[in-house]
């Protein structure tokens, strides 16, 4: 062997050693839900010392009956935030389509399955909407769901005229998911089993299908996904109006939560699903992330605020605890990003 060629190993030696934080790195980059996992477990080992009430199974169970509406818009924003995307009108239009389930239903006398159908083919549509404007007009996410957002809490309000629908009033269908279902010492809602049935078929289509494996290439590198032959337009497009149809789920969710269809319900579901999201690892710029990750994200919020409530603290510093969390998880994933550029 000649001097050189020891050199050259010797350099390819150095090159394929990693550092401990590069190895962490590595694993993050690879389970972005791992971080969350860990913020959750020391969330929920530390709370418990500051009140004796929160391991208990009816608090566990609330928090969870809580997370159900924020985890399930939080799924649907998590596959456009995969595509380097974001929806900030997810809120109005699981509102908006809630509006027209109950008003069609009760107003219209429609049967509950026809109201249902058409809430669901609204909420689509309106995912379809954004999607166009994104695909076809080329407007940045962020712009077009701004002003859909505007534009879907205006048709909400104009719709329902200010008139709240009571529980009294609604076809029991519409209060399903607000059932509550014993599991052992917990009791969950119909509607959370919904939203982990919703996570479940997503995680699956995002991993093991054709179009899963599109999302993700569209999100890393558009460009480079467009010359691999993949149909960049098609899959945004797929994406706003599967995340559409999520969130027409979700309004169903939301009556059955609060027990009455109200335009005035909601108003900071967009922010809390994006927190959900960013917290869960996902990645803002695309490309990264897993949708089980925005559930834990959804659960460390709820944890986070009913813990701090037990324990005292003003509503002021828990808003701000979430906050930080935000600016945290946003740094670790640029962390991560820098080590695999």
């Amino acid at each position: 062997m000649t001097n050189t060629e020891v050199v050259h190993d010797a350099a390819a030696e150095f090159m394929n050693r990693s550092t401990k934080t590069q190895k962490v790195q590595a694993v993050l980059h690879k389970f972005p839900w791992l971080s969350s996992a860990v913020v959750l477990i020391i969330s929920v080992i530390t709370f418990s010392f500051f009140n004796e009430n929160f391991m208990t199974p009816n608090n566990l169970s609330l928090i969870l009956q809580q997370v159900a509406i924020i985890g399930a818009v939080a799924a649907g924003q998590t596959i456009i935030i995969m595509t380097a995307g974001i929806d900030l009108s997810c809120g109005a239009i699981a509102i908006f389509a809630s509006m027209v389930m109950a008003k069609t239903s009760f107003v219209n006398g429609w049967p509950a399955w026809a109201s249902f159908t058409l809430g669901i083919i609204v909420g689509t549509g309106a995912g379809a909407f954004n999607g166009y404007l994104v695909t076809k007009v080329r407007l940045p996410p962020f712009i077009v769901t701004l002003g859909t957002l505007n534009i879907f809490l205006a048709l909400t309000l104009f719709y329902a005229t200010g008139r709240t629908i009571m529980d009294q009033e609604l076809d029991p269908f519409y209060l399903k998911l607000g059932y509550l279902i014993n599991i052992g010492q917990f009791k969950l809602t119909t509607g959370v089993l919904v939203m982990l049935l919703m996570y479940a078929l997503l995680a699956f289509a995002l991993r093991y299908t054709g179009w899963g494996r599109h999302v993700y290439a569209v999100g890393d590198d558009i460009e480079a996904a467009r010359l691999a032959g993949i149909q960049v337009n098609r899959v945004l497009l797929s994406v706003y109006m599967t995340a559409g149809f999520i969130f027409s789920i979700t309004a169903w969710i939301v009556i059955g939560r609060v027990a009455a269809a109200s335009p005035n319900t909601g108003s900071t579901l967009n922010m809390d699903s994006i927190t959900a999201v960013v917290i869960g690892g996902t990645s803002l710029f695309g490309g990264r992330g897993a949708v089980f990750g925005s559930l834990l994200g959804a659960v460390i919020v709820g944890v986070f605020r009913n813990g701090l409530s037990l324990a005292g603290v003003d509503l002021y510093y828990q808003t701000f605890a979430v906050g930080v969390l935000i600016i945290v998880a946003v740094s670790v994933d640029q962390w991560i990003r820098r080590a695999h550029k």
